[in-house]
């Protein structure tokens, strides 16, 4: 090879130079193509822009207040045959709730039965009340009668024997005896008539008020809406789980089974802690996203915040004390109901030409905020500063410049 190359050499020098010159051009071409090569891993250019600080908080749609719709407190186990749709809206007066009312219906029968018969008995005293008051008006008649006559006979005691009028004189208090005592029997009887009469009048207000009792108990076994709006079924304990009434299920007296609330105190309602209370301030716009209206953004304006921090159950052990808040909603929409996930967006600040990169970009190594600048084909790590965060936005207080690319991924993790 090297006998050739020296041949070569000898014949066409011009040609060997030519050939050597084009060989390292093309490799220090390759090297510089290698050295260059775009990274794999994706970045994304350091700008500067507003940045705008938010607070998001995860909250519902709330309704200040609602007319409820609760099963009859005076009724027994009640079972649910009938009810209508959540979110359903309705007129004043259409059913919401439909009991079974079989029982209702045999008592109200039983009831109606025993007020015919208290009426037909009371009907009964009252005619032998008047049957008893004439026997007694023509006994004291004849008394009266029978001492008139008696006087009368003592009255001839002149004419006659003595011994015929002391006859006649006890005839007179025989008489009179008799008068007082029909006299007495009258008031008797009349107090007796009285009393009986006042006994079935009781027996009738009794079978009247069950009656009535009855008929209202199956009235209220159809739940009506109180007004025109939507129903919002009730979330309640039973059956071994929390969920609404169905049909077929059993309710007890008094249970709440749905509400119609007033739409226009509809909230958008969340809970704040309090670290981020401060930053909040009543009349600040709220952006506010339903997760069941996923096609449209609402906004809003704070117009409560609480004073005091409650328990707040929902957040898990331990339970925090958190701030309540609620947003007014500048529009309505026939889809809202009380219940619906929300989520809220509050800007408290913004930054004009600030310099900012996306959270993914940003990562953690030994307790310390590194980003990874790309240099040519390489990435440099390198600690930035974080001034705050907010949603998926980090702004950059030190450590980067603009124009500088970072990467959204940990690329010493593909090493």
């Amino acid at each position: 090879m090297k006998a050739r190359f020296q041949q070569l050499w000898r014949r066409r020098p011009a040609l060997v130079i030519v050939s050597s010159m084009l060989l390292g051009g093309g490799a220090l071409l390759g090297a510089a193509r290698l050295i260059n090569r775009p990274s794999a891993t994706p970045t994304v250019e350091v700008k500067r822009s507003e940045f705008i600080d938010s607070l998001r908080l995860r909250g519902e749609v709330k309704a200040l207040r609602s007319l409820p719709i609760s099963a009859p407190a005076a009724a027994g186990d009640l079972l649910v045959v009938k009810v209508a749709d959540d979110g359903v809206h309705v007129k004043k007066g259409d059913p919401v709730v439909e009991f079974d009312k079989t029982r209702t219906e045999q008592d109200l029968a039983q009831y109606k039965s025993a007020l015919k018969s208290a009426q037909a008995e009371i009907d009964q005293a009252r005619a032998q009340a008047r049957l008893t008051e004439e026997e007694d008006v023509t006994a004291v008649m004849k008394a009266e009668y029978d001492v008139e006559s008696a006087k009368l006979e003592a009255g001839k005691q002149e004419i006659v024997s003595a011994i015929d009028g002391e006859k006649a004189r006890l005839k007179v208090t025989d008489a009179e005896q008799k008068l007082r005592e029909a006299e007495q029997k009258q008031k008797s009887d009349r107090v007796a008539s009285k009393a009986a009469i006042e006994n079935k009048n009781q027996a009738i207000k009794k079978a009247l008020f069950d009656m009535q009792r009855a008929e209202r108990a199956l009235s209220e076994m159809t739940l009506r809406a109180p007004v025109d709006g939507m129903v919002s079924l009730l979330q309640v304990w039973h059956g071994g789980s929390v969920e609404a009434f169905k049909a077929g299920a059993r309710a007890w007296p008094g249970a709440p089974m749905a509400e119609i609330p007033d739409l226009s105190t509809i909230r958008a309602a969340a809970r704040v802690d309090e670290t981020e209370r401060g930053r909040l301030q009543i009349g600040q716009v709220v952006n506010v996203q339903l997760d069941a209206i996923p096609d449209r953004q609402f906004t809003g304006r704070i117009d409560l915040i609480s004073a005091i921090a409650t328990m707040d159950f929902s957040a898990g052990w331990p339970f925090p004390r958190n701030f309540n808040v609620q947003v007014l909603l500048d529009s309505g929409d026939a889809r809202l109901k009380p219940g619906m996930s929300a989520q809220l967006s509050v800007v408290v600040d913004k930054v004009a030409n600030a310099l900012t990169i996306p959270v993914q970009s940003s990562f953690q190594k030994s307790g310390r905020t590194v980003v990874y600048v790309l240099h040519g084909s390489r990435f440099e790590e390198r600690v930035i500063e974080e001034g705050r965060r907010s949603g998926d936005r980090i702004l950059v207080a030190r450590g980067l410049q603009s124009g500088e690319h970072v990467a959204l991924e940990d690329p010493s993790a593909k090493e």
